[in-house]
């Protein structure tokens, strides 16, 4: 496992669109290992392959202690909407409100080519959708009406200080 470089705004591959996967070998389990070591290392809560410069459809997302890796994933079902803190490893230093769909039903495959369904609500829902959002060339800044929505995490930082039991966003 390697922790890889992580692609930060204004490098055009970051918009890149992932091709489907189709070999499940050696190279995709690597891919996956690196994807995870490189997420847990930043931290964050997700990464795609887009953010380490490989257009592929392959994303790892961790909440709550569980790892989720997703080859080819798709939404098929979304219900409700919320709205909260966003960030992104590869736009650091900023968080921005977005709001999402507050649950998801997903099709994939796992690293073994084997269909799965997860289903995510909460923090991996919007996890889940960050992700895929990056493997289809998105960031989460295009759902911003203005750059002046980012909010620097200094700040952020700086208002949890001052209340206690105020968190941090997770970063995906």
């Amino acid at each position: 496992m390697t922790v890889r470089p992580i692609l930060t705004l204004g490098d055009p591959r970051l918009r890149l669109v992932g091709e489907p996967v189709d070999s499940f070998g050696k190279y995709l389990h690597e891919l996956i290992d690196d994807l995870t070591h490189t997420m847990r290392d930043a931290p964050g809560v997700g990464l795609a392959a887009p953010q380490i410069g490989e257009a592929l459809q392959v994303c790892v997302i961790e909440v709550g202690g569980q790892l989720h890796e997703l080859v080819n994933p798709r939404i098929v079902r979304a219900s409700g909407d919320d709205r909260d803190l966003e960030g992104c490893l590869s736009v650091p230093g900023y968080v921005a409100y977005v709001t999402r769909r507050e649950k998801v039903w997903l099709k994939a495959q796992n690293r073994y080519g084997r269909a799965i369904k997860p289903v995510g609500s909460g923090l991996l829902a919007r996890a889940m959708q960050h992700e895929l959002d990056h493997l289809a060339g998105k960031l989460y800044i295009d759902y911003l009406e203005s750059f002046d929505e980012l909010i620097p995490v200094s700040r952020m930082e700086e208002e949890a200080a001052a209340e206690p039991g105020r968190e941090m966003p997770a970063l995906a």
